[in-house]
């Protein structure tokens, strides 16, 4: 264990964890993530791919405030995630 995936599919950020899928809202633009940049406990520097810029952008996600809207308690699903890694599905 001790790595996390994250992705997105439409206009839904995924972070998968363990038995745990959390979807929420991404930016409307959002293509695609391209690379992690930094983890720490919960927030993340990510690189993704917008419709309108032909270049990556930097983007940041806070994952505390949505662990905690959904009754996680934040810190003990956060300590074991040692990494956060892109991947997808292939269909």
């Amino acid at each position: 264990m001790g790595c996390a995936i994250l992705s997105n599919d439409q206009n839904y950020t995924i972070f998968k964890y363990g038995r745990h899928v959390i979807r929420f809202r991404a930016p409307y633009s959002l293509e695609h993530y391209t690379s992690v940049k930094e983890w720490d406990h919960g927030y993340l520097v990510v690189m993704a791919k917008y419709t309108h810029n032909s270049q990556e952008e930097e983007e940041y996600i806070d994952l505390i405030p949505i662990l905690e809207s959904l009754y996680f308690d934040a810190d003990e699903f956060l300590k074991p995630i040692k990494e956060v890694r892109i991947e997808y599905e292939r269909y």
